[in-house]
Parts: structure tokens; C-alpha cells; sequence
């Protein structure tokens, strides 16, 4: 099976699907059409550099192969949080510290570009105030304060430090002892902000195209971008497409590819709970993340449900029950929650680059296509201030986006053929070194 159709699958008993309204369909492209700029997309990420682009009068042409939203982009954990992926250490150890304080001030606007947008267009996302960030072991308690105090200390953001003796406070669960909360991450709905994205480009001239994967890009300084049953040509092209441009259309930018693997996510979210009980276990709603390599996130949702992730396969292959397996991880955080049945199940893929870093950067012998990936799990807000540096580029003024196309990243190593097997084993080493922290 493919990478699309198992999302498909997987994806078919979600939460997100069942709780939002899709109140608009767009057509396939079947003609030749012209634009300024063709986006390859229909995620987070492409939306977010069409408005960008649109506001600032460009004429735009959006291809998405599916649905909008329905990759990662509308279906993922929900939690908007500071920073990349990868730890700010491994940023400075790359572009110093001078640049890495660039990129973290960066992933804070992103933060308020999630809410700005809301506001600016109106779209009813369940946005929710607030970010736990939850060690499991004494030795990752450490760890985690000192991550604190630094931050505070050199990059001016001050997050509040919950010692063993107050994180009962903050969450209802005997498997943490000590954490952070961030109060200006949070957590929203990602497919109605998805869907209000997608109508907010709409409203703004975009021309959107469900089911029309591209099949080809010609370069020059007019590109060509073939669909099955239409084409289009434009001055500036975006390939956002992430894990699976590769898949439906592996001739695009096949040198990209090697830089990202899929990885499969899994989540579960319960029947609703009784308020006051619901509330007893996050207390400040926040969205919750712990700290280990392979780790376990959830929060709370606006209609009084629990949903939870955490449990990931790097080899494609699903859990025989998502719904039984994540439950299991669930009750490792909240036993008390032996009673209450988990209403819907699903999973899907995100992309991850090798150091877990964004990876930003232009194609072609013009120059003038631009990409978009490897966003690691941390793109429900990153992807919109990654539109936004894109479309700045686009229009002339680089400097922020090549403050992340400098980042170094290589191919995931053991070719096309090995590569998958050896993540795989560097994996199961991680898992035991969360144990065994």
C-alpha cells in the first residue's frame, strides 16, 4: 500500500473529521491556467504562504493532491508550541548564537501568527492557552529545569519552573515529577484552523484544486506544473507537499526525499469526560508533552474529551489496534481513567529530517523554486511563520528565510534501500535510553 492510501485508512476514524464541518469543495484543475505563484500543498504550510502571498497581491494557484487538510496538517496532536524540534543547542552549534536567537524569535511570532490569523479571518480553532512540559525521571527533571533557567538566562523567556512538590498541582498523574509550563504555547483544533485557513485563501483570490496531484515540473524562468488533466505556469513555484511529493510525484526533487523519512504517528481521544473530572486532571487545560526521545503528548479538548498520542512507527507499519495500544499509553499517565472508553482512533504521517531541524531552501537553475519540509512534529505553528518567511523571499527579501536555509541537513543514511531498517534500530536505542533515564 502507499504512504496516501494508509493515511487514508488510518485517518478514517478521527476525532478532527468527525468534530469539523467541511463547507467547501474544490474542483480538480482540468485546464491551463497562469499565475505568479503555482504552490504544490494544500497544508498548513502552503495555505499559510497563499494568504501571505495573496495579501500581498501576488496572483496564486494552489495543487493539492488529496484533500485540504488532509494530511498531517489536519490531523495531528493539536499543540502549538515554541521552538523546532531539535534543541536549541544543536542550532547554535550550527549558526552560533547570534542566528540560533533569530530562529527561536521566530518560532515565537509563529505562536502569535496562529492566533492572529484566528482573529483576522475569523476561524473558530478551540485555541487554548498553555504548554506542559513534563520529565519522568528524576535525571530528566534536571534536565528539563536547567533547559528552563537556560532559556530564561540566554534567549530572555521566562517559563515557570514546577518542582516534584507542586506537580500534582498541574496534572493528575503519578508518572511525573517535575515540569515547565509555557503559558504562551497552546493548543487548537488543527483541522477547522486547516479548513478556515483554506477559506481565508479563498476569500483572498487564491485558486484552490482538490484532487490534483502534480506529475510533473518543468524549470525555467517560467515553470510549468503538470497535472493530470491540467497545467500551470507561473514565475515562482513552493513544493510543500512534505512525505508525500515524493510519493505522487518521486521525479519532482527527488534529491529532497533523502532528507526526510515518514514516520507514523497515533492517536486516541476518549468518549467526553465529566467536567469536574476533567478538569482535575490538567487543572490549567494545557496542552502536555514529556520530555523523552520517544514521547507521549495530549490535552484536553473544548468538548470535554482527553486525546492522546504517542505511540510512533518509523518502519510504515501500523499497530494491529491503534485504539487498544493507545489506550494502554493513556493509562501509563492517567490510571484513573481505567472507565472511560476511547471514542475514536487513527494515526497517519509526518515528516522528520535528520537532525530534526526545518528544512528551507530553493531548487532550479533559476532559483525560483522554493521547499518547504521536515517540519519533525513541530509545524502546527511553524508552518505558519514558514509561509510567511517563503512569501517574503518570494517578493525579494530573503534574509529570514535564509536564516533557516542555512541550516545543514544530510540524507537519512543506508540509501533507499537500508534506510528505513537502520532508523528502525537507532530508534529501538532511543526507547531504551527513556527507559532506562
Amino acid at each position: 500500500m502507499t504512504l496516501l492510501s494508509i493515511d487514508r485508512e488510518l485517518s478514517r476514524d478521527s476525532y478532527y473529521q468527525a468534530s469539523a464541518t467541511r463547507t467547501e469543495s474544490f474542483a480538480p484543475l482540468q485546464e491551463s491556467i497562469s499565475a505568479d505563484v503555482v504552490i504544490v500543498g494544500a497544508g498548513l504550510a502552503g495555505l499559510s504562504a497563499a494568504i501571505e502571498l495573496a495579501q500581498a497581491g501576488r496572483q496564486v494557484v494552489l495543487l493539492e493532491a488529496g484533500l485540504v487538510g488532509g494530511g498531517a496538517s489536519g490531523r495531528n496532536g493539536g499543540q502549538a508550541i515554541h521552538g523546532l524540534a531539535c534543541d536549541q543547542e544543536s542550532i547554535e552549534a550550527q549558526v552560533g548564537l547570534s542566528e540560533a536567537k533569530k530562529i527561536w524569535a521566530m518560532t515565537l511570532e509563529a505562536l502569535d501568527i496562529v492566533q492572529q490569523r484566528c482573529s483576522e479571518h475569523q476561524i473558530e480553532a478551540d485555541w487554548q492557552n498553555g504548554f506542559l512540559s513534563l520529565a519522568t525521571s528524576p535525571g530528566k527533571a534536571r534536565q528539563l529545569l536547567q533547559w528552563q533557567q537556560r532559556m530564561a538566562e540566554v534567549y530572555d523567556y521566562p517559563m515557570t519552573p514546577i518542582s516534584v512538590h507542586e506537580i500534582q498541582d498541574w496534572i493528575a498523574s503519578p508518572r511525573f515529577c517535575a515540569g515547565v509550563h509555557d503559558p504562551r504555547s497552546g493548543h487548537l483544533h488543527p483541522l477547522k484552523y486547516c479548513l478556515g485557513m483554506a477559506a481565508a485563501a479563498r476569500k483572498l483570490g487564491v485558486r484552490i484544486f482538490e484532487n490534483s496531484a502534480v506529475t510533473r515540473l518543468d524549470e525555467g524562468q517560467v515553470l510549468t506544473v503538470h497535472t493530470a488533466q491540467g497545467q500551470v505556469r507561473a514565475g515562482q513555484a513552493l513544493l510543500a507537499g512534505n512525505v508525500y511529493l515524493q510519493e505522487v510525484a518521486p521525479s519532482l526533487a527527488p534529491a529532497l526525499g533523502a532528507r526526510i523519512m515518514p514516520v507514523g504517528t497515533y492517536i486516541v481521544c476518549s468518549e467526553p469526560i465529566e467536567a469536574n473530572r476533567m478538569q482535575a486532571l490538567i487543572p490549567s487545560r494545557s496542552a502536555v508533552c514529556d520530555t523523552n526521545f520517544v514521547l507521549d503528548y495530549f490535552r484536553p479538548t473544548a468538548d470535554q474529551r482527553i486525546l492522546y498520542g504517542g505511540r510512533v512507527s518509523y518502519s510504515t507499519a501500523s499497530p494491529r489496534s491503534v485504539k487498544d495500544s493507545m489506550r494502554q499509553r493513556l493509562l501509563l499517565s492517567f490510571p484513573q481513567l481505567s472507565d472511560v472508553g476511547m471514542e475514536y482512533a487513527w494515526g497517519g504521517f509526518v515528516d522528520i529530517s535528520m537532525n530534526r531541524a526545518p528544512d528551507f531552501g530553493r531548487l532550479g537553475a533559476a532559483r525560483n523554486v522554493y521547499y518547504l519540509q521536515g517540519f519533525s512534529g513541530h509545524g502546527l505553528a511553524l508552518t505558519g511563520l514558514a509561509g510567511r518567511v517563503v512569501a517574503e523571499a518570494m517578493q525579494g527579501d530573503s534574509s529570514r528565510f535564509d536564516v533557516f536555509a542555512q541550516l545543514r541537513h544530510h540524507p537519512f543514511p543506508g540509501g533507499k534501500l537500508f534506510r528505513m531498517p537502520a532508523l528502525v534500530l537507532g530508534m529501538a536505542y532511543y526507547r531504551l535510553k527513556d527507559l532506562l533515564a
